[in-house]
């Protein structure tokens, strides 16, 4: 019988803020050889078409499961136009990438990763047989309960190694708020109006705003990202492709004009960990994002009308980012997220960067 393992959800649904009283995050029930599996593969550049990329190049576990770049990598010849959000709890999500486009299937994310010409670019074809050609998968695949190495079962535990991606020991779950995080506790719930859209133990209403956010010029300056920008407009329908210089966020969903420039409300766990700030990474600290809605946000005529100038004081702002600090546990470098080196043969994924796809 294959082994489960308990992913225990109380240090998540502990938040004790009145505004944050969503239903507590439940444990997840994964296989356990199933996400063991799932880890090896997060790590193995081998998932990508020409052996450079791993999941683990954009989502890094000292980095809270980001990147810490303000635009992720992409594969060779290309490069992303969005930044790398963490993957701490995203077992809970309703909703996938920045435009929310990917519904709440992590299998379905798995594929789209692995299979987008400029994010891994891999036919899953191939790597079913490169992972065919390497005996540690295949004892994996058989310790999972499954007969030999396949693009569904390997879609499955790496949906299984994500659920196991949780948060923990964050002050706001401990009780072991410092005064001036309580103090901005309350700027949180109250005058700062972030609870509006930071709600659950997540801190997020899963849903797009546009909160005026300005577009990072980057995207376009660099072929590569633009290029990229480009397959990925064309895919989605987008009108005048080639000349567009902004990103339309949430309107490749629905095409209607008052989504445009609307992204899913990021989660706020492990932000200490997650610089720098927003879709385009383009707001680089914590204090930053509290001027810029401090403010009342960018300008866009389409901004959210919820969101106005806060007028807050140095000393609120202060006391507003220690909260925000205490949102973020421990570090994710750990040997339950890590894996270790010598469990790789190098010189067999090597001979793989000479293979032609």
């Amino acid at each position: 019988m294959i082994r489960k393992m308990t992913l225990v959800g109380a240090m998540l649904a502990a938040t004790t803020a009145a505004a944050q009283d969503s239903v507590p995050i439940q444990p997840i029930d994964v296989n356990a050889a199933r996400a063991e599996l799932g880890k090896r593969m997060f790590y193995d550049t081998r998932l990508s078409g020409d052996t450079n990329l791993a999941c683990a190049s954009c989502h890094d576990p000292e980095k809270g499961f980001s990147d810490g770049e303000a635009l992720s990598q992409a594969y060779t010849g290309a490069g992303h136009f969005r930044n790398s959000p963490t993957l701490a709890n995203v077992g809970y999500r309703a909703a996938w990438m920045h435009d929310g486009r990917l519904g709440t299937n992590l299998n379905d994310v798995a594929r789209e990763m692995i299979t987008e010409t400029y994010l891994m670019n891999m036919d899953m074809r191939i790597m079913q047989e490169r992972m065919k050609q390497d005996p540690k998968y295949v004892e994996m695949f058989a310790a999972a309960g499954m007969s030999e190495p396949s693009n569904g079962g390997a879609r499955n535990a790496l949906m299984d190694f994500m659920k196991t991606i949780v948060s923990r020991g964050a002050p706001v779950d401990t009780g072991d708020l410092s005064e001036a995080a309580t103090r901005g506790q309350a700027i949180f719930e109250g005058k700062g109006n972030c609870a509006s859209c930071h709600v659950g133990p997540r801190y997020t209403d899963d849903q797009p705003h546009n909160i005026g956010v300005a577009d990072n010029p980057d995207i376009w300056a660099d072929a590569e990202r633009h290029s990229a920008f480009v397959t990925y407009a064309k895919f989605m329908g987008v009108e005048n492709y080639m000349n567009l210089r902004e990103d339309l966020g949430a309107y490749i969903r629905n095409h209607r004009p008052e989504t445009k420039r609307s992204f899913l409300t990021p989660t706020l766990r492990e932000l200490t960990w997650t610089a720098p700030y927003m879709h385009n990474g383009t707001i680089e600290t914590l204090a930053g994002v509290v001027d810029f809605y401090n403010a009342g946000g960018g300008d866009d005529p389409l901004k959210d009308e919820s969101l106005k100038p806060l007028g807050l004081s140095d000393g609120e702002k202060a006391d507003l980012v220690a909260y925000l600090e205490a949102l973020s546990g421990e570090s994710f470098d750990t040997d339950a997220y890590v894996w270790r080196e010598d469990d790789f043969d190098y010189t067999v994924i090597e001979d793989w960067r000479n293979v032609k796809n």
